[in-house]
């Protein structure tokens, strides 16, 4: 009996001193780590959060992937466009090392030529040729700001702008009427022909916009029509006394007075201008009105849903009048930048080039943010300054470019081929609201 019975206890023998001591010691543990407070979780420090980040499928790395997929897509091009290239693989199993060396030296030359038609050119022997690149890339940036920027905003307020095109045309014409017209000193003179490719836009943008809200006219079929419309009074117009050149039988219009030209913000023959400084400020005005004004607020409500913002006491009508006419704005904006700064000094039929629909191309690459845009823009602008240098130094076709622009938005619009192609990872944020959804 003696040998079933359990130290320490009242009923059984006595315990010994060394069991009584362990027992009191673990007791003494066990308190401490009760009336102790848990150290608070550490949180991760920013390079682990930037190493957890990097091939997480977020907009910074989803961009820059579809970068690369585009070159490397544009390389492939370029190989098989190549008649010189294209036949060393005719003989790859012989000798596959003039194939991958003709390949290189193709792709690489014309890589590195965009690159130095947009940035910047190693080899230049003066500063002014060595700022050459990037003054060209900010001279076909300003005016795709502007064109972005009408279109990211209409799609903010749930509206698609496909008349960026004509609003453009009509602020170009109207800032070249007033820079020719008008006999106003320099400063005055200048800030008339903006305000007046401003109007001229604004005004392009309200027909659309007062037919949506006052119809249900669909805006799209608006402004494709409009676009045409714009179009052809710019090609009637050109040619119609006190408007065409008295000096010239084809069809282009007196030159732009040099009191209404945009300053250049370098000597001759760097072609950047203010324009580009008045592009920043219009993408901060944009940021300012989306995210911190009551305008913008009811913008971004109507775009998300406008039945509730009207249950909520918004004005649908006013909000589309105001987004159509403020897209406008800025489209007339940009197309006064063709004419008042370097790209030309007086109308003609292709004066605006494409600058409506490739600003199209910059929202979706911008995501419809302001700064994206900005970013898109630049990258656009790159990608025409750049390009004509491939053509004239590597015999690369400048359609090659347009067709990496395309690229480049196919993929940042289909962010899951990108995420599948890398094996990305979801990103943090979305990992966070699955979470929540799931109740953690």
């Amino acid at each position: 009996m003696t040998d079933n019975l359990q130290p320490g206890s009242p009923d059984k023998e006595p315990a010994s001193e060394e069991q009584a001591a362990q027992v009191t010691l673990g007791n003494t543990e066990q308190a401490e780590a009760a009336t102790t407070p848990t150290a608070p979780e550490q949180r991760p420090t920013l390079g682990r959060l930037f190493l957890e980040n990097l091939w997480a499928a977020n907009t910074f790395t989803v961009t820059l992937l579809s970068l690369v997929l585009a070159m490397v897509v544009g390389a492939v091009l370029m190989i098989i466009s190549d008649p010189d290239v294209l036949a060393t693989y005719a003989y790859i199993t012989a000798r596959p090392s003039d194939a991958i060396n003709a390949s290189w030296t193709l792709v690489s030359e014309a890589y590195a030529n965009l690159f130095k038609g947009s940035v910047f050119d190693p080899g230049a022997k003066t500063l002014t040729a060595a700022l050459n690149p990037i003054s060209e890339t900010l001279t076909y940036t300003a005016p795709l700001v502007f064109t972005g920027l009408s279109v990211a905003l209409a799609f903010r307020g749930g509206l698609f702008n496909i008349g960026a095109q004509g609003q453009a045309i009509m602020g170009v014409i109207l800032a070249a009427l007033a820079g020719f017209l008008l006999p106003l000193p320099p400063v005055v003179h200048l800030l008339v022909a903006v305000l007046a490719g401003a109007i001229g836009g604004a005004v392009w943008g309200f027909i659309p916009g007062i037919l949506k809200a006052r119809t249900g006219a669909h805006e799209v079929i608006n402004t494709i029509m409009l676009n045409y419309i714009a179009v052809y009074f710019l090609t009637w117009l050109i040619v119609q006394q006190g408007v065409q050149d008295p000096n010239r039988t084809d069809a282009i219009s007196r030159p732009v007075d040099a009191s209404a030209q945009l300053p250049r913000l370098f000597d001759d023959p760097l072609r950047a201008h203010g324009g580009i400084l008045l592009a920043v400020l219009a993408t901060w005005a944009v940021a300012w009105l989306l995210n911190r004004s009551t305008l913008g607020f009811e913008l971004r409500a109507v775009g998300a849903n406008p039945d509730a913002a009207r249950t909520a006491g918004i004005s649908v009508t006013r909000t589309y009048v105001l987004v159509m006419v403020f897209a406008g704005a800025l489209a007339g904006l940009g197309g006064s930048q063709m004419v008042l700064g370097t790209t030309a000094a007086a109308l003609t039929p292709l004066v605006i080039a494409q600058i409506g629909f490739d600003g199209i191309l910059v929202a979706l690459l911008g995501r419809v943010k302001p700064w994206g845009v900005a970013l898109a823009a630049l990258l656009f602008g790159a990608l025409q300054a750049g390009g004509n240098r491939m053509q004239s130094y590597s015999g690369i076709s400048l359609e090659l470019v347009t067709v990496l622009q395309a690229l480049i938005v196919i993929f940042i619009a289909a962010p899951a081929l990108v995420k599948a192609i890398f094996q990305l990872r979801a990103a943090r944020a979305a990992r966070l609201q699955t979470s929540l959804a799931k109740g953690w």
